[in-house]
This record gives structure tokens, sequence and C-alpha cells, in this order.
């Protein structure tokens, strides 16, 4: 972009403001400027709003399976970014590559105003529509970035302060974005790191899923660094072939031909088979690229003893990895008593075709059990999940019912059949049916009485026949209680009810780590003084962050088998209530609190005004106190 160019933006845009607004150093970073003059040409109006675009529910869920692998591995960011920020009236969400909001993570003083009421799941972000923003201009220039309250193109965002940073994958590839909003006044400064440090984790991670086939190597200058995200990593075929890298490799190999297909010699002057052969006499290599630089390198994947066939494709893009294709559904396992029991109570409630409702925390395996009451039955149809707290409430009822054509203002002309019609003949899962507001159990209560469709706008109701499956981490019994549930809607759901424990009291926790590492990799090998050390920590997250955990550990193993200090890297040490008399004080209120409420996170948080992971990581410090005082 032209200087004049930039000139003229900022003077407009200064204007535009009442020249009330300069930053510190006297002119906004060049890629506002930019972005500022790339709004102006699309013909935004400053003092206009964000063009508010919502996917619908079936679109929605499209995108979110489309983006399966790489939301997976955002989802474990996003929670442990929550615990980093908590208490700053945040709000994370990680977008697709279009800018549709997938997943959202709110502090909930984080009360939508006027101004952000459009941050909901389904929304797009983009510069087109939304100016510039963090997410948004993320995506428009491919590199990280700050928007700082009135950076915003648009005068009604001026009090929300966001930094993003894209996420690519290993063919460099922007699949998604990561954004942490606050607002102005409570913005803090090392938000943008920690979104960085977030999106470089998911990127690496995401490179040694989509090349786990192959070898993979972690370079750095200094052997101390290889296990950081600091560290280097390059893909290699089996012919020495170099077949991805990340960021920081690129810039570790700067100045070199550093390209999908480069040959391992031409990058380090060394013949690949030579660099084998010394790999299996030591774990770590001193390299020499093809510069003179001097590098460590240490091997974090080996490519399977079989060698993929001439027709085989090198390396799998994200989607493919990820996508809408049928995968065999995993085992559940069921080694621990209460989850046996589950399941042989799953397996006769489908057989009477009865409504089942599923609780336990988040991650504990919720939506996995209700797809195998799916299979289970038999059902030809589809196996439909709607998370109630996803959809937009002024939408709910036109995704869930569908709606005819012209039956409200941005309906479609030739109507919506709805998510409920799709699951004719199969499974519908209501899951985090616990969110729903009253008006809307209301609405959902009058169909489970006759399961009959009526389409929003339409007169016609049409008999449907679905395998009815809820779902929530929330005591719905305290919510009824609390008059936040209605106790009919509960009658309905409450047939048959299944509990899945946490994974901190399930009796098979070791084999429940040895699952999910195998999962994650066929080859890998963990110690049981490692798992002892694991099951210390609480898990919160339960076997989502447990997943999270153990991918983490493999990027930046020390050895072939994953031992306590592997462990010790990724999770934070053990902490009593050790800390000041205020934090003691706090964690004695939470649990207090949490008792009094049945035991519910989600009651909990609304009740003192936290958020649900504030709630978590006290009563995780109480767990962990309590296990070094036994």
């Amino acid at each position: 972009m032209a200087d004049s160019e930039r000139t003229l933006a900022h003077a407009r845009a200064l204007r535009s403001r009442g020249m009330a607004w300069m930053p510190p150093e006297g002119m906004p970073p060049a890629a506002i400027l930019d972005s500022w003059a790339r709004c102006a040409r699309a013909g935004l109006a400053i003092d206009g709003a964000p063009q508010r675009q919502v996917v619908e529910g079936m679109e929605l869920a499209r995108r979110r399976e489309h983006a399966a692998l790489v939301r997976r591995l955002a989802q474990a960011e996003l929670e442990t970014l929550s615990q980093q920020i908590a208490g700053s009236n945040f709000l994370l969400a990680f977008a697709d590559r279009d800018g549709v909001i997938l997943d959202l993570y709110a502090d909930n003083r984080f009360a939508m105003s006027d101004a952000d009421a459009g941050i909901l799941a389904g929304s797009c972000w983009s510069e087109q529509l939304c100016g510039t923003n963090g997410l948004g201009t993320a995506l428009a220039t491919g590199a990280p970035v700050a928007v700082t309250g009135p950076e915003h193109y648009f005068l009604k965002l001026g009090d929300i302060s966001c930094s993003a940073a894209p996420v690519r994958d290993a063919l460099g590839e922007i699949v998604g974005v990561l954004d942490a909003s606050s607002y102005y006044a409570s913005r803090q400064q090392h938000t943008q790191v920690l979104v960085k440090m977030a999106a470089t984790q998911i990127e690496n991670s995401l490179l040694l899923q989509q090349m786990r086939s192959h070898l993979i190597l972690a370079l750095h200058p200094r052997a101390e660094f290889l296990a950081t995200l600091s560290a280097g990593l390059l893909a290699f075929d089996e012919r020495g072939r170099l077949l991805a890298l990340n960021q920081r490799g690129a810039v570790l190999l700067s100045g070199l031909e550093a390209r999908r297909g480069a040959s391992f010699e031409e990058l380090f002057g060394e013949p690949f088979d030579l660099m084998l052969a010394r790999l299996h006499r030591q774990p770590e290599l001193q390299l020499r690229d093809a510069l003179g630089s001097s590098l460590v390198a240490r091997v974090i994947a080996r490519p399977l003893p079989q060698r993929p066939s001439a027709a085989a494709p090198s390396v799998a893009p994200a989607a493919a990895l990820s996508g809408p294709s049928p995968a065999p559904l995993p085992e559940m396992l069921a080694e621990d008593a209460s989850v046996a029991e589950a399941c042989r109570v799953l397996r006769a409630a489908v057989a009477m075709r009865a409504p089942i409702l599923i609780q336990g925390e988040t991650g504990t395996g919720k939506e996995l059990l209700a797809r195998r009451a799916h299979e289970l039955s038999g059902r030809r149809g589809e196996f439909v999940a709607v998370n109630c707290g996803a959809l937009p409430a002024e939408l709910f009822e036109a995704e869930l019912f569908g709606y005819v054509g012209g039956a409200f203002t941005g309906a479609r002309r030739e109507g919506n059949a709805g998510l409920i019609a799709s699951a004719d003949g199969g499974s519908l899962l209501l899951d985090e049916v616990g969110e729903l507001p009253l008006p809307l159990q209301a609405v959902l209560l009058r169909f489970l009485d006759d399961q009959l469709l009526r389409p929003v706008g339409g007169i016609a109701a049409r008999k449907v026949d679905v395998q009815l499956l809820a779902a929530s981490h929330v005591d719905l019994e305290a919510e009824v209680a609390a008059r936040r549930f209605r106790d009919d809607l509960l009658y309905r759901l409450n047939t048959i009810k299944i509990a899945l424990p946490p994974l901190r009291c399930r009796s098979d926790f070791a084999l429940a780590v040895r699952s999910v590492l195998a999962g994650l990799d066929a080859r890998a090998q963990i110690s049981e003084a490692a798992i002892a050390r694991l099951q210390r920590h609480g898990w919160p997250g339960n076997f989502r962050e447990l997943r999270a955990v153990l991918t983490r550990m493999l990027l930046h193993r020390q050895g072939q088998v994953l031992t306590p200090d592997d462990v010790a890297a990724q999770l934070p040490a053990v902490a009593g209530l050790a800390g000041s008399a205020l934090q003691r004080h706090g964690t004695e209120l939470v649990l207090r609190e949490y008792e009094r409420c049945g035991r519910s996170v989600s009651r909990t948080s609304r009740q003192l005004g936290i958020s649900r992971t504030t709630v978590y990581r006290h009563l995780r410090e109480a767990a962990d106190a309590a296990l070094l005082r036994s």
C-alpha cells in the first residue's frame, strides 16, 4: 500500500473520530492503516455497523465437521487460554478460514452490548463484513494482529480490543483463526503473546497429526530448546524429500530453498540415508545446514515400518483428515464399573426406544455415548447432534423445526427443513440442553409431547420418528429447583438417566490414558510413573483435556517412552492451598458455594459471577491440595 494512501486513510479515520483519539506512538500500525484502506475501498461506512451474517444450524454443523481435526486442537488451546486470562472480561473464539466462528469461550462478565451482540457461534467476522477487527484482519493479512479499541474501522466496536492469529496446516494453508477479545478498558498486554503461542501450538500439533506417517525432526541451535515452541519442525518422506515445515522451521532455514520437494541433502549437505543411520545410534544429531549454521536435531515422529504404495499421497490435507466421510466409531472404554453399567442401561434403553438423558462433566464422553446409542438402535436415519447452547436464541426454533419461505426477515426464499427433519428415522441428540432459555424449553416440550414437526410460519404439521437423546453437564434437578429449567421438560427427557463419571474418578484411568495415546500414535509408549503423575491432575476438561495434553507430550517428547518429565513439561506442578490468604479464602468460598449448589459448576459460576473455568481451577487446586495432604 502506498504511503500516500496510508496517510489519507489515517487522516480520514482521525477526522471521523473527531480528532479525539491518537495512539500513544502517534500513528496506527501499518497493518491497521492497510486494513482501513481496504475497508474504505469496499465502501464500508465508518459510522455504520458490522453486517450481521450468521450461518444456519446445518451449515454450521457442516463447517464444524469439515474442520474437526483443527477444531479439536483449537478447543484444547481455548480452554488453556481461558485459564491463563480468567477474570479479565474476555471472549475467546476459533473461526474457520472464512471467518465463521465455530466455538466461543466467554467470561460471563463479558456481557453482550449493542456493539458486540453479533459475536456468537455461526457469525461471520470477515473484514469485508465487519471492517477492521482482529479475527477478520488476521485472515485478510495472514499474520497475527492486535486491534485495540478505536483501531476498529467501525466506531461502534471502539470499546473492544482483540488479538488474533491465523492457524496454518502442514501445507501452509490457513485453516482457521484464533481470537481473544476483551473490553478496551480491561485489555492485557500479554494477551497477544498468549494467542500467538496458542496458534503455534495448534499448528505444531496439526503438523504432527497430518505428517504422522513420516519422519519428523525438531531443530534448534540449542538442544535445550528442542521441546519448546521455538523449535523448527520438518517432515520428510522415505526418500528424504521435504514434505512440510512449521513457521519456525522456515525461519531457521531462511536463505535456503526450504520448499516442498527439496532433498535433505540440499538443505544439510548430508545424504539422507547417512543421517538415518546416525539416528539409530544416538537420539540427537548435530547438523550443519547448507549455509554453515549449526543445528541440533531430534526425532519426534518416525514412519511406520512398511512403506506406503507408490499411489499413496505423501501428505493428507487437514480437511481430508477431518472431513465428513464416515469413520469407524471408537469403542467406549468401559472397564470402570459405573461406565460398564451405563453401557448396559444404554443398550436396554434403545431397545425400548425410551428417551435417554446423559449427564456428566464436559469432556467425559457424552456425545460418544449418544453415538453409541444410535449405533445400537440399528436406525437407518442420520445421527444429528444439536448444541442447544451454540444456536442463537432468536434462531433456535427456526433451526430446529425449520421454516417456510418468507417466514421472517432474512429467511431463505425456499425455506429450510430444519435439524429435526434431518434426524427423521435416526437419532436426535440435544446437547447441553440445560443451556436452553425458558421460552425455548416450552417450544421443545411441545414437540416432545407429540413428535409433530411444525415449521415456523407454516400451518401443516407432520409426524417424525426420532430416538431422543439429551446431554447436559449441569445438574438439571438443581436447575429445576432454581426455576431455570422446566420440571415438565425434565420429566420427558429423564425417562432413562445415565451418568458418566469424571476422568479423575474412573478406576480404569491407566487404561484410558493408554487408549487415548494409542488413538494419537499407535506406536507411542508411556511409563507407569508418567501415568501416576497424570493421575494426580484434576482433569477439569476430562478426556478432551487428556487428549490435548498427550498430543503436546508427543510433540515435545524427550525419548521413545513418555516419562514423568514429559508430563511435568505440559502440566503445572501440583499446588496446594499454600498461596496467599486471599487465594485460600477464594478457593474455600468456591468450594462452599459448589456444595450449596448441588455440586453444579454452571450454577456455582452464575451465583458467584465468575467463569466456569475459574470454578474448575479452584476445584482442581482443592483436589490437588487434598492429594498432597493424603
